[in-house]
């Protein structure tokens, strides 16, 4: 079981042109920057840190941080992680607090620990049991000792940004950048260091990242920034808005329920020394760290960003919002996955009110009569079982309000009804179309003989077809009709789409409040969609206006 936790890994539902590309010797600066980095997919090089001055000098196990006490010398201070839930450092303010330690306090400690793992070694071959000790075999319990947790995490050695001085500068002399990367200005060169076993909480960096691994063993677990939905990002206003709100200890599915698919969504990649992992902006990750790891990274600024005019803001946030609106627009329809769905139940007590409902009553009965007409006869038998499912979604609507119920509901607003739908929430995760009987009824039947069975209520169930659309028409249905009626048109002539417009309006006592009804549900639905997209990948909940 532990072997399995500790293997590469790659989700079933991760697409292929996501997944990390492997490389076996570096690329060109020139073949980076024209066919890796624009992809802005992960990409894992081996071996590619080899000869380096720091993978041989800081080597814990070789006199390694004997070597890093006297190059950085005993005086210097760097500010550390201290985690407060032991071994995982959460982004959140709430879960540790940056403090100020003197680098040799942190390599003696570093070096206490060593002296740990040597002896509890010793003492493993002195029981028969010794073995070569591997990426896993190095995480030991030691740490237990202090239930506070210190890492060295993102100390600069460089830092362009800021005017401060590097704590770490002095090791710069140490580092020499990857051959790829040649030519690029980056934004800093940071030092982590763990002094046992470690692990980051999940999250995403606002610039391209090399991670470089110049000792020990990291284990990075990788998500597109397309499965933001499945990772519940902290509200984009807060502090620590690039992290993720999934616990990667004890998750709790019962409120974050798509987080159960998370994994189905990852990769996961195992960095030894010497490996760099490219990690695009953007890109959710996770990382282990085995005791007495050390690792550099480089960040840079994207092509995108560095060239992102800032008076242009607001157009690509509109722009990019309506994108993914478009996107999961699709999805709820085809039953993917959708969050904080509103509106999912359209009862009738809502809606089966007004002048309408006793001429609809009165006519009901003579819905079920034997004057079925030539049209209902030219139905082929899904589209007449889907005509008797809406007509059934009907009648039941009606004989569930009680009529003292429709007159109370008569004299309401309809704007105070339509805010109460608003505040309606899904508990779970369904799609928006599992919420919408009539959408579920309609999607399937073909265009062409969706409109010869709406011909058919006209001519025959004119009552049922207005209360249909007055009164049980949900959002997502009132979407998927009026998709309908597009895809029509496209096989249809401009006379004959004149005629069935003409024809199926007249069924509506009102044919401007038909109309009103279509348009006012498919902008709920545009909203719903866009309540998810600001849920899922913004974290943020909004009312819609009135």
């Amino acid at each position: 079981m532990q072997a399995e936790k500790d293997a590469e890994f790659v989700g079933a539902a991760l697409d292929a042109g996501l997944r990390a590309a492997r490389f076996s010797l570096p690329p060109s600066s020139e073949e980076f920057a024209a066919s890796i980095e624009p992809k802005n997919v992960p990409a894992v090089f081996r071996g590619v840190l080899k000869g380096s001055a720091a993978l041989s000098r800081w080597d814990p196990l070789y006199g390694g941080l004997d070597y890093l006490l006297e190059k950085v010398g005993p005086d210097v201070a760097v500010e550390a992680m201290m985690s407060n839930t032991g071994h995982v450092f959460y982004g959140d303010l709430r879960s540790h607090e940056r403090v100020s330690i003197p680098f040799s306090t942190f390599m003696q400690s570093c070096k206490s620990h060593l002296g740990h793992l040597n002896a509890a070694s010793d003492s493993s071959k002195d029981k028969g049991t010794g073995k070569e000790s591997t990426c896993s075999d190095k995480m030991c319990p030691a740490s237990s000792e202090n239930s506070e947790q210190l890492y060295l995490a993102q100390v600069s050695i460089l830092n362009t940004e800021s005017k401060d001085r590097c704590s770490l500068q002095v090791l710069k002399e140490d580092i020499q950048e990857p051959i790829f990367l040649k030519g690029k200005s980056f934004s800093s060169i940071n030092f982590w260091m763990s002094r046992a076993h470690m692990r980051s909480s999940t999250h995403y960096d606002p610039h391209h990242n090399l991670l470089c691994v110049m000792a020990g063993c990291k284990k990075v677990t990788l998500w597109s920034p397309s499965a933001s939905p499945f990772l519940y990002p902290m509200p984009v206003y807060g502090e620590a808005s690039n992290h993720s709100c999934v616990s990667i200890e004890e998750p709790d599915y019962s409120s974050y329920t798509r987080a159960k698919y998370m994994k189905e969504y990852s990769e996961r990649v195992i960095l030894n020394c010497g490996d760099a992992l490219f990690i695009p902006e953007g890109w959710y990750h996770q990382v282990d760290s085995d005791d007495l790891t050390i690792a550099i990274n480089f960040w840079w600024k994207s092509r995108i960003m560095t060239e992102m005019l800032e008076h242009m803001d607001g157009y690509y946030l509109r722009r990019i919002m309506r994108r993914y609106c478009i996107v999961i627009w699709t999805f709820p329809l085809m039953g993917s996955f959708s969050h904080s769905e509103r509106n999912g139940d359209f009862q009738s007590t809502d809606g089966l009110s007004g002048a309408g409902s006793q001429p609809f009553n009165k006519v009901t009965n003579s819905d079920t009569s034997d004057k079925k007409g030539a049209a209902l006869q030219s139905l082929k038998p899904c589209t007449l079982q889907a005509l008797y499912e809406l007509m059934s979604l009907v009648h039941n609507s009606v004989e569930a309000v009680d009529q003292n119920d429709r007159a109370e509901s008569a004299s309401q607003d309809t704007s105070v009804c339509q805010s109460n739908e608003r505040k309606k929430t899904a508990a779970d995760d369904s799609s928006l179309l599992e919420k919408d009987p009539v959408a579920k009824i309609i999607l399937p039947v073909e265009p062409l003989e969706l409109r010869s069975m709406l011909l058919a209520m006209v001519h025959t169930f004119p009552r049922t077809l207005e209360g249909l659309v007055l009164n049980i028409l949900g959002p997502t249905g009132a979407e998927i009709l009026t998709r309908k009626f597009d895809e029509m048109d496209q096989g249809s002539t401009p006379e004959e789409q004149a005629e069935f417009y003409k024809i199926f309006y007249s069924a509506f006592g009102d044919q401007y409040a038909a109309m009103d009804a279509l348009l006012n549900r498919k902008e709920l639905f545009s909203f719903q969609v866009f309540q998810s997209v600001l849920d899922q990948y913004l974290r943020v909940c909004v009312e819609r206006p009135s």
